[in-house]
């Protein structure tokens, strides 16, 4: 019985040892020959070098997103643009009917909210139709500003992957050009390397151009919502305003340049006088 199955068995037997003999010979052979290729590690550095000169102007991209990015942060947000001291003041000042220490005040901090209390309290001798259209359009021009500045982001949304994009196009010449040399043919592992290389640009472009497109959105929208807080806190300021007792009234060091006519004075005598 142990002679039969050890006749069975033999050929499988002789199958397996002259695998493992292959196995061990390949895996010797392996062992002497030299690495048929090397991964070689390089830094941040050295890959965005590869996208030429293109990447200097990418790079002062990028300061400039994120210096907006906090700059435009620190405009947006509710502390700069309705200080609580500031609101404090004025509703103070409005308590106590003291608007010329409410306008006085509005000249101790640049801020937002004191810049249009100011102009309406500027123009409440004209009546309140003319405060309420001149607190509209100070809202409009200090919203302006500041969205002028947050749009920037998205310019920079916009030009940053076409100059990165402009860098590979570039380095994309070079290559094709080696490849009419017949350089590509005798090497097509340096053009693959070369095209590689050129997609730095592009990536970069998008590298800066996304964060870019979101905070432009985020901030502008951050910008709306605080605006409207500035609208509503101005209009409770301005809501019960006496303009009955202030009629003719002029709140502020800002000069009047218009006057009675000339020609009111004299009598229709005097010179240029129009014809009735």
């Amino acid at each position: 019985m142990k002679v039969r199955l050890s006749a069975r068995f033999t050929p499988f037997i002789a199958t397996a040892l002259s695998l493992l003999g292959a196995a061990a010979a390949t895996a010797q052979e392996a062992a002497t020959a030299p690495a048929a290729a090397t991964v070689v590690k390089r830094s941040l550095f050295q890959v965005l070098q590869d996208g030429g000169l293109i990447m200097f102007p990418l790079a002062g991209f990028s300061i400039a997103m994120v210096w907006l990015i906090i700059d435009c942060s620190q405009r947006t947000g509710l502390k700069r643009l309705m200080p609580a001291d500031d609101i404090e003041k004025l509703r103070n000042s409005f308590r106590s009917g003291d608007y010329v220490g409410a306008y006085q005040g509005t000249l101790d901090n640049n801020s937002v909210v004191n810049n249009i209390a100011r102009v309406g309290l500027v123009t409440v001798g004209d009546g309140k139709n003319a405060t309420e259209h001149s607190i509209s359009e100070s809202i409009a021009q200090e919203q302006s500003k500041i969205s002028n500045r947050i749009s920037y982001l998205s310019v920079i949304g916009v030009c940053t992957p076409m100059v990165g994009l402009l860098g590979t196009v570039f380095g994309m010449i070079d290559a094709f050009e080696s490849l009419g040399g017949g350089g590509a043919t005798q090497n097509t592992g340096a053009l693959a390397s070369a095209i590689g290389h050129v997609l730095v640009a592009t990536a970069s472009g998008l590298f800066v151009a996304i964060p870019a497109f979101m905070s432009f959105y985020f901030l502008r929208n951050r910008l709306m919502g605080g605006m409207n807080e500035v609208e509503t806190e101005v209009g409770n300021l301005f809501r019960k305003f006496p303009y009955h007792l202030a009629e003719g009234v002029h709140i502020g060091d800002q000069e009047l340049y218009a006057n009675a006519p000339n020609w009111a004075e004299g009598g229709a005598e005097m010179a240029g006088a129009p014809a009735h």
